[in-house]
Protein backbone atom coordinates (compact mmCIF):
# COMPACT_ATOMS: atom_id res chain seq x y z
CA UNK A 1 0.00 0.00 0.00
CA UNK A 2 2.38 2.12 1.08
CA UNK A 3 4.64 2.04 -2.51
CA UNK A 4 1.56 2.30 -4.22
CA UNK A 5 0.89 5.49 -2.60
CA UNK A 6 4.12 6.59 -3.14
CA UNK A 7 4.06 5.92 -7.18
CA UNK A 8 1.33 7.65 -7.30
CA UNK A 9 2.56 11.17 -5.77
CA UNK A 10 5.89 10.41 -7.47
CA UNK A 11 3.61 10.09 -10.86
CA UNK A 12 2.32 13.38 -10.29
CA UNK A 13 5.05 14.74 -9.68
CA UNK A 14 6.86 13.43 -13.09
CA UNK A 15 8.98 10.97 -11.42
CA UNK A 16 9.09 7.39 -12.34
CA UNK A 17 8.58 5.18 -9.31
CA UNK A 18 11.20 3.04 -11.22
CA UNK A 19 14.31 5.41 -9.59
CA UNK A 20 13.40 4.71 -6.10
CA UNK A 21 13.22 1.00 -6.78
CA UNK A 22 16.82 1.75 -8.66
CA UNK A 23 17.51 3.88 -4.97
CA UNK A 24 16.62 0.86 -2.89
CA UNK A 25 19.09 -1.68 -5.10
CA UNK A 26 21.64 0.85 -5.07
CA UNK A 27 21.52 0.88 -1.20
CA UNK A 28 21.34 -3.02 -0.76
CA UNK A 29 23.97 -3.84 -3.24
CA UNK A 30 25.81 -1.00 -1.21
CA UNK A 31 25.61 -2.23 1.95
CA UNK A 32 26.85 -6.21 0.28
CA UNK A 33 29.91 -4.24 -0.73
CA UNK A 34 30.42 -3.16 2.25
CA UNK A 35 29.97 -6.60 4.18
CA UNK A 36 32.69 -8.14 1.51
CA UNK A 37 35.16 -5.48 1.73
CA UNK A 38 35.05 -5.40 5.76
CA UNK A 39 36.88 -8.57 6.76
CA UNK A 40 39.82 -6.84 4.40
CA UNK A 41 40.07 -4.43 7.14
CA UNK A 42 39.64 -7.44 9.30
CA UNK A 43 43.04 -9.26 8.49
CA UNK A 44 45.30 -7.86 10.46
CA UNK A 45 43.15 -7.20 13.76
CA UNK A 46 42.24 -10.67 13.62
CA UNK A 47 45.70 -12.16 12.76
CA UNK A 48 47.21 -10.31 15.91
CA UNK A 49 44.23 -11.64 18.37
CA UNK A 50 43.86 -14.96 17.25
CA UNK A 51 47.03 -15.91 15.62
CA UNK A 52 46.04 -17.19 12.12
CA UNK A 53 48.26 -16.70 9.23
CA UNK A 54 47.18 -14.64 6.19
CA UNK A 55 46.53 -17.83 4.02
CA UNK A 56 44.62 -19.49 6.54
CA UNK A 57 41.93 -16.29 6.35
CA UNK A 58 42.72 -16.25 2.89
CA UNK A 59 40.73 -19.20 2.60
CA UNK A 60 37.68 -17.85 4.31
CA UNK A 61 37.51 -14.89 1.89
CA UNK A 62 38.09 -17.07 -0.77
CA UNK A 63 35.28 -19.41 0.28
CA UNK A 64 32.97 -16.42 0.65
CA UNK A 65 34.06 -14.60 -2.45
CA UNK A 66 33.29 -18.41 -4.37
CA UNK A 67 29.57 -18.55 -2.75
CA UNK A 68 29.08 -14.79 -3.77
CA UNK A 69 29.24 -15.67 -7.12
CA UNK A 70 28.09 -19.33 -7.62
CA UNK A 71 25.13 -18.11 -5.36
CA UNK A 72 24.23 -15.95 -8.96
CA UNK A 73 22.23 -18.35 -11.00
CA UNK A 74 20.60 -19.33 -8.25
CA UNK A 75 20.11 -15.76 -6.81
CA UNK A 76 18.20 -15.04 -10.07
CA UNK A 77 15.61 -17.68 -9.64
CA UNK A 78 15.04 -17.45 -6.12
CA UNK A 79 14.27 -13.40 -7.03
CA UNK A 80 12.12 -14.76 -9.25
CA UNK A 81 10.48 -17.47 -7.59
CA UNK A 82 9.68 -15.81 -4.13
CA UNK A 83 9.80 -11.83 -5.25
CA UNK A 84 12.56 -8.95 -4.71
CA UNK A 85 11.12 -7.42 -2.05
CA UNK A 86 11.49 -10.72 0.25
CA UNK A 87 14.77 -11.66 -1.20
CA UNK A 88 16.41 -8.61 -0.60
CA UNK A 89 14.87 -8.16 2.98
CA UNK A 90 16.25 -11.81 3.78
CA UNK A 91 19.39 -11.31 2.70
CA UNK A 92 20.13 -8.07 4.64
CA UNK A 93 18.97 -9.68 7.95
CA UNK A 94 21.36 -12.98 6.92
CA UNK A 95 24.13 -10.30 6.40
CA UNK A 96 23.34 -8.34 9.45
CA UNK A 97 23.51 -11.29 12.06
CA UNK A 98 26.39 -13.21 10.37
CA UNK A 99 28.44 -10.27 11.10
CA UNK A 100 26.38 -9.69 14.58
CA UNK A 101 27.30 -13.43 15.49
CA UNK A 102 31.05 -12.23 14.28
CA UNK A 103 31.59 -10.36 17.51
CA UNK A 104 31.61 -13.47 19.32
CA UNK A 105 34.14 -15.81 17.39
CA UNK A 106 37.02 -17.69 19.16
CA UNK A 107 38.36 -19.82 16.56
CA UNK A 108 38.85 -20.12 12.73
CA UNK A 109 36.13 -22.81 12.50
CA UNK A 110 33.38 -20.35 13.45
CA UNK A 111 34.72 -17.54 11.52
CA UNK A 112 34.22 -20.23 8.26
CA UNK A 113 30.94 -20.71 9.18
CA UNK A 114 29.71 -16.81 9.60
CA UNK A 115 32.31 -15.03 7.46
CA UNK A 116 32.78 -17.40 4.93
CA UNK A 117 29.54 -19.92 4.63
CA UNK A 118 26.64 -17.63 6.01
CA UNK A 119 28.45 -14.16 4.36
CA UNK A 120 28.62 -15.51 1.15
CA UNK A 121 25.15 -16.83 1.11
CA UNK A 122 24.08 -13.74 2.31
CA UNK A 123 25.75 -11.46 0.06
CA UNK A 124 25.43 -13.76 -3.19
CA UNK A 125 21.44 -13.08 -2.97
CA UNK A 126 22.18 -9.42 -3.82
CA UNK A 127 24.74 -9.70 -5.79
CA UNK A 128 25.23 -8.21 -9.46
CA UNK A 129 22.75 -10.57 -10.59
CA UNK A 130 20.11 -7.77 -8.64
CA UNK A 131 20.76 -5.03 -10.04
CA UNK A 132 20.41 -6.55 -13.95
CA UNK A 133 16.95 -7.75 -12.84
CA UNK A 134 16.02 -4.48 -11.57
CA UNK A 135 17.85 -2.64 -14.92
CA UNK A 136 15.68 -5.03 -17.28
CA UNK A 137 12.81 -5.39 -15.55
CA UNK A 138 12.32 -1.36 -14.77
CA UNK A 139 14.01 0.48 -17.53
CA UNK A 140 13.65 0.22 -21.01
CA UNK A 141 16.00 3.52 -21.41
CA UNK A 142 18.89 4.61 -19.41
CA UNK A 143 19.52 1.09 -19.02
CA UNK A 144 23.09 0.83 -19.35
CA UNK A 145 23.41 4.42 -17.15
CA UNK A 146 21.71 2.74 -14.39
CA UNK A 147 23.36 -0.53 -14.52
CA UNK A 148 26.62 1.81 -13.93
CA UNK A 149 24.85 3.63 -11.14
CA UNK A 150 23.96 0.23 -9.38
CA UNK A 151 27.38 -1.64 -10.66
CA UNK A 152 29.21 1.55 -8.92
CA UNK A 153 27.68 1.05 -5.50
CA UNK A 154 30.04 -1.54 -4.73
CA UNK A 155 32.48 1.57 -4.79
CA UNK A 156 30.29 3.58 -2.69
CA UNK A 157 30.22 0.97 -0.08
CA UNK A 158 34.02 1.35 0.33
CA UNK A 159 33.80 5.26 0.45
CA UNK A 160 31.13 5.25 3.51
CA UNK A 161 32.36 2.48 5.48
CA UNK A 162 36.51 1.83 5.14
CA UNK A 163 37.57 4.53 6.64
CA UNK A 164 35.39 4.54 9.61
CA UNK A 165 36.11 0.76 9.79
CA UNK A 166 39.59 1.49 9.75
CA UNK A 167 39.50 4.38 12.50
CA UNK A 168 36.83 2.30 14.38
CA UNK A 169 39.28 -0.72 14.58
CA UNK A 170 42.03 1.82 15.61
CA UNK A 171 40.42 3.02 18.23
CA UNK A 172 38.14 0.68 19.80
CA UNK A 173 38.91 -2.89 18.64
CA UNK A 174 37.39 -5.00 15.04
CA UNK A 175 34.06 -5.94 17.06
CA UNK A 176 32.80 -2.17 17.14
CA UNK A 177 33.96 -2.05 13.12
CA UNK A 178 31.31 -4.50 12.29
CA UNK A 179 28.57 -2.02 13.98
CA UNK A 180 28.21 0.15 11.24
CA UNK A 181 27.71 -2.25 8.12
CA UNK A 182 25.38 -4.26 10.94
CA UNK A 183 22.74 -0.75 11.04
CA UNK A 184 22.96 -0.15 7.39
CA UNK A 185 21.54 -4.28 6.97
CA UNK A 186 18.88 -3.61 9.10
CA UNK A 187 17.84 -0.03 7.45
CA UNK A 188 18.10 -1.92 4.23
CA UNK A 189 15.72 -4.69 5.50
CA UNK A 190 13.33 -2.14 6.04
CA UNK A 191 13.78 -0.20 2.80
CA UNK A 192 12.73 -3.21 0.79
CA UNK A 193 9.95 -4.67 2.70
CA UNK A 194 8.49 -1.11 1.98
CA UNK A 195 9.36 0.00 -1.13
CA UNK A 196 10.57 -2.42 -3.42
CA UNK A 197 8.49 -4.33 -5.90
CA UNK A 198 9.12 -6.97 -8.31
CA UNK A 199 8.26 -5.05 -11.26
CA UNK A 200 6.26 -2.09 -13.12
CA UNK A 201 3.48 -4.09 -13.40
CA UNK A 202 2.73 -4.78 -9.71
CA UNK A 203 2.34 -0.54 -9.59
CA UNK A 204 -0.13 -0.93 -12.76
CA UNK A 205 3.40 0.93 -14.17
CA UNK A 206 4.92 0.81 -17.67
CA UNK A 207 9.02 0.60 -17.19
CA UNK A 208 10.62 3.48 -17.45
CA UNK A 209 11.09 4.84 -21.24
CA UNK A 210 8.39 2.37 -22.15
CA UNK A 211 6.56 3.72 -25.52
CA UNK A 212 2.60 4.10 -24.60
CA UNK A 213 1.73 1.67 -27.44
CA UNK A 214 4.68 -0.89 -27.12
CA UNK A 215 3.99 -4.95 -26.31
CA UNK A 216 4.32 -6.27 -23.33
CA UNK A 217 7.75 -7.47 -22.63
CA UNK A 218 7.53 -11.32 -22.94
CA UNK A 219 7.06 -13.38 -20.27
CA UNK A 220 10.28 -14.54 -18.16
CA UNK A 221 11.15 -17.79 -18.23
CA UNK A 222 9.52 -20.20 -15.62
CA UNK A 223 11.80 -20.14 -12.33
CA UNK A 224 12.43 -23.73 -11.92
CA UNK A 225 15.60 -24.50 -10.12
CA UNK A 226 16.89 -26.03 -13.27
CA UNK A 227 16.30 -23.33 -14.95
CA UNK A 228 20.16 -21.73 -14.35
CA UNK A 229 21.82 -25.88 -15.34
CA UNK A 230 19.25 -25.37 -18.54
CA UNK A 231 20.91 -22.15 -19.34
CA UNK A 232 24.19 -22.53 -18.42
CA UNK A 233 24.20 -24.89 -20.98
CA UNK A 234 22.35 -23.83 -23.68
CA UNK A 235 24.79 -20.54 -22.81
CA UNK A 236 27.78 -23.05 -22.87
CA UNK A 237 27.20 -23.80 -27.26
CA UNK A 238 27.77 -20.01 -27.70
CA UNK A 239 31.28 -19.06 -27.90
CA UNK A 240 30.45 -15.28 -27.22
CA UNK A 241 29.78 -16.70 -23.18
CA UNK A 242 33.30 -18.31 -22.67
CA UNK A 243 34.86 -15.03 -24.12
CA UNK A 244 32.68 -13.28 -21.20
CA UNK A 245 33.09 -15.90 -18.58
CA UNK A 246 36.84 -16.06 -19.25
CA UNK A 247 37.16 -11.93 -19.29
CA UNK A 248 35.30 -11.34 -15.94
CA UNK A 249 37.29 -14.49 -14.65
CA UNK A 250 39.79 -12.06 -14.61
CA UNK A 251 38.17 -9.07 -13.67
CA UNK A 252 37.44 -10.89 -10.59
CA UNK A 253 40.84 -11.60 -10.43
CA UNK A 254 41.96 -7.99 -10.27
CA UNK A 255 40.28 -6.56 -8.69
CA UNK A 256 37.93 -8.13 -5.10
CA UNK A 257 39.93 -11.05 -4.46
CA UNK A 258 43.20 -8.89 -4.90
CA UNK A 259 43.09 -5.18 -4.33
CA UNK A 260 39.98 -5.12 -2.21
CA UNK A 261 40.87 -8.10 0.19
CA UNK A 262 44.63 -7.42 0.38
CA UNK A 263 45.46 -3.80 -0.63
CA UNK A 264 45.25 -2.61 3.03
CA UNK A 265 47.61 -5.89 4.31
CA UNK A 266 49.78 -4.41 1.28
CA UNK A 267 50.09 -1.19 2.62
CA UNK A 268 51.39 -2.05 5.72
CA UNK A 269 53.58 -4.93 4.65
CA UNK A 270 54.91 -1.02 2.96
CA UNK A 271 54.97 0.46 6.42
CA UNK A 272 51.71 2.55 5.89
CA UNK A 273 49.02 2.41 8.70
CA UNK A 274 45.80 1.12 8.30
CA UNK A 275 43.65 4.27 8.14
CA UNK A 276 45.79 5.97 5.29
CA UNK A 277 45.67 2.54 3.22
CA UNK A 278 41.55 2.16 4.01
CA UNK A 279 41.21 6.44 3.09
CA UNK A 280 42.73 5.36 -0.53
CA UNK A 281 40.54 2.47 -1.21
CA UNK A 282 38.01 5.12 -0.55
CA UNK A 283 39.71 7.39 -3.27
CA UNK A 284 39.30 4.45 -5.50
CA UNK A 285 36.23 4.30 -4.68
CA UNK A 286 35.67 7.98 -5.50
CA UNK A 287 36.73 7.26 -9.01
CA UNK A 288 35.29 3.90 -9.50
CA UNK A 289 31.61 5.67 -8.91
CA UNK A 290 32.14 7.86 -11.28
CA UNK A 291 34.16 5.47 -13.92
CA UNK A 292 31.34 2.92 -13.56
CA UNK A 293 28.66 5.12 -14.23
CA UNK A 294 30.27 7.06 -16.94
CA UNK A 295 30.78 3.58 -18.63
CA UNK A 296 27.57 2.80 -18.23
CA UNK A 297 27.01 6.18 -20.26
CA UNK A 298 29.30 5.08 -23.14
CA UNK A 299 27.52 1.79 -23.03
CA UNK A 300 24.64 2.79 -24.43
CA UNK A 301 26.48 4.71 -27.28
CA UNK A 302 29.98 3.10 -28.14
CA UNK A 303 30.81 -0.56 -29.00
CA UNK A 304 31.03 -2.44 -25.85
CA UNK A 305 34.15 -4.58 -27.27
CA UNK A 306 36.34 -1.70 -27.70
CA UNK A 307 34.87 -0.37 -24.09
CA UNK A 308 36.15 -3.27 -22.59
CA UNK A 309 39.52 -3.27 -24.50
CA UNK A 310 40.30 -0.46 -22.74
CA UNK A 311 39.04 -1.12 -19.64
CA UNK A 312 41.55 -4.41 -18.84
CA UNK A 313 44.17 -2.87 -20.59
CA UNK A 314 44.60 0.46 -18.66
CA UNK A 315 43.61 -1.78 -15.34
CA UNK A 316 46.72 -4.69 -16.12
CA UNK A 317 48.97 -1.50 -16.93
CA UNK A 318 48.29 0.09 -13.24
CA UNK A 319 48.87 -2.90 -11.41
CA UNK A 320 52.32 -3.37 -13.05
CA UNK A 321 52.90 0.02 -11.60
CA UNK A 322 51.90 -0.23 -8.54
CA UNK A 323 54.80 -1.96 -6.69
CA UNK A 324 56.90 0.55 -7.97
CA UNK A 325 54.38 3.57 -6.47
CA UNK A 326 56.87 3.66 -3.68
CA UNK A 327 53.68 3.85 -1.63
CA UNK A 328 53.95 7.54 -0.93
CA UNK A 329 50.78 9.36 -0.68
CA UNK A 330 51.16 10.68 -4.17
CA UNK A 331 51.95 7.19 -5.59
CA UNK A 332 49.18 5.77 -4.55
CA UNK A 333 46.71 8.78 -5.14
CA UNK A 334 47.61 8.27 -8.71
CA UNK A 335 47.19 4.66 -8.41
CA UNK A 336 44.12 5.17 -7.29
CA UNK A 337 42.83 7.36 -9.62
CA UNK A 338 44.01 5.47 -12.91
CA UNK A 339 42.69 2.47 -11.42
CA UNK A 340 39.85 3.00 -9.80
CA UNK A 341 38.24 4.92 -12.77
CA UNK A 342 37.69 1.22 -14.66
CA UNK A 343 37.01 -0.67 -10.87
CA UNK A 344 34.24 -2.45 -12.15
CA UNK A 345 33.53 0.25 -15.19
CA UNK A 346 33.40 -3.57 -16.94
CA UNK A 347 29.96 -4.45 -15.58
CA UNK A 348 27.71 -2.17 -18.25
CA UNK A 349 29.53 -3.39 -21.23
CA UNK A 350 29.42 -7.09 -20.05
CA UNK A 351 25.42 -6.60 -19.44
CA UNK A 352 25.09 -5.11 -22.14
CA UNK A 353 26.75 -7.56 -24.36
CA UNK A 354 25.08 -10.41 -22.73
CA UNK A 355 21.30 -9.11 -23.24
CA UNK A 356 22.54 -8.40 -27.36
CA UNK A 357 23.65 -12.00 -27.39
CA UNK A 358 21.14 -13.61 -25.56
CA UNK A 359 17.83 -11.56 -25.33
CA UNK A 360 17.05 -9.42 -22.14
CA UNK A 361 14.80 -12.03 -20.41
CA UNK A 362 17.74 -14.28 -20.49
CA UNK A 363 20.38 -12.12 -19.93
CA UNK A 364 20.21 -11.96 -16.06
CA UNK A 365 20.18 -15.79 -15.69
CA UNK A 366 23.42 -15.58 -18.32
CA UNK A 367 25.06 -13.16 -16.54
CA UNK A 368 24.54 -14.46 -13.05
CA UNK A 369 27.10 -17.34 -14.66
CA UNK A 370 29.64 -14.95 -16.28
CA UNK A 371 29.65 -13.35 -12.75
CA UNK A 372 29.83 -16.92 -11.01
CA UNK A 373 33.14 -16.77 -13.00
CA UNK A 374 34.05 -13.52 -12.18
CA UNK A 375 33.78 -14.56 -8.39
CA UNK A 376 35.93 -17.88 -9.17
CA UNK A 377 38.54 -14.90 -10.08
CA UNK A 378 38.31 -12.91 -6.90
CA UNK A 379 38.28 -16.60 -5.14
CA UNK A 380 41.31 -17.51 -6.83
CA UNK A 381 43.20 -14.60 -5.92
CA UNK A 382 41.99 -14.13 -2.70
CA UNK A 383 43.59 -17.18 -1.94
CA UNK A 384 46.75 -17.31 -4.21
CA UNK A 385 47.62 -13.56 -3.16
CA UNK A 386 47.71 -14.83 0.65
CA UNK A 387 49.80 -17.41 -0.32
CA UNK A 388 52.10 -15.52 -1.94
CA UNK A 389 52.78 -13.56 1.48
CA UNK A 390 52.72 -16.06 3.59
CA UNK A 391 55.40 -17.66 1.34
CA UNK A 392 57.43 -15.82 -0.74
CA UNK A 393 57.04 -12.75 1.84
CA UNK A 394 55.91 -10.20 -0.90
CA UNK A 395 52.42 -9.52 -3.28
CA UNK A 396 54.60 -8.32 -5.67
CA UNK A 397 54.11 -11.79 -7.76
CA UNK A 398 50.23 -12.01 -7.40
CA UNK A 399 50.29 -8.50 -8.96
CA UNK A 400 52.12 -8.94 -11.63
CA UNK A 401 50.13 -12.26 -12.80
CA UNK A 402 46.52 -10.17 -12.88
CA UNK A 403 48.35 -7.24 -14.57
CA UNK A 404 49.22 -10.08 -17.19
CA UNK A 405 46.06 -11.44 -17.38
CA UNK A 406 44.45 -7.89 -17.46
CA UNK A 407 46.23 -7.46 -20.67
CA UNK A 408 45.22 -11.09 -21.99
CA UNK A 409 41.57 -9.73 -21.43
CA UNK A 410 41.58 -6.88 -23.62
CA UNK A 411 42.55 -8.76 -26.95
CA UNK A 412 40.49 -11.45 -25.81
CA UNK A 413 36.79 -9.83 -25.49
CA UNK A 414 37.89 -8.20 -29.24
CA UNK A 415 37.17 -11.62 -30.56
CA UNK A 416 33.43 -11.07 -29.43
CA UNK A 417 31.13 -10.53 -33.02
CA UNK A 418 27.96 -9.09 -32.84
CA UNK A 419 25.28 -11.14 -33.62
CA UNK A 420 21.63 -11.64 -33.96
CA UNK A 421 19.69 -12.70 -30.16
CA UNK A 422 20.19 -16.65 -29.46
CA UNK A 423 17.10 -17.96 -28.31
CA UNK A 424 18.28 -20.21 -25.13
CA UNK A 425 14.77 -22.00 -24.68
CA UNK A 426 15.25 -23.85 -28.14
Amino acid sequence: MLAARFALILQRRGVHYAWVVAAVTFLAMLVTSAALGLPGALMQPLSQEFGWSTSELSSIFATRFALYGLLGPFAAVVLMRYGVSRVVSFAAGVIGCSLLLGVFIHTLGQAFALWGFALGMGTGLTAMVLGAIVANRWFVQRKGLVMGLLAGSSATGQLLFLPLVAWLIEQHGWRWALVPVIAASALVFVLAILFMRDSPAALGMRPYGSAPDAPPAPAAPRAEWTLPFKTLAAASRVPTFWILAGTFFICGLSTNGLIQTHFISLCGDRGMGAIPAASVLSMMGVFDLVGTTLSGYLSDRFDNRKLLFWYYGLRGLSLFWLPYSEFTLIGLSLFAAFYGLDWIATVPPTVKLAAAEFGPERASLVFGWVFAAHQLGAATAAYTAGLSRSILASYTPALFAAGAACLVAAFVILLVRPKPSVDLAR
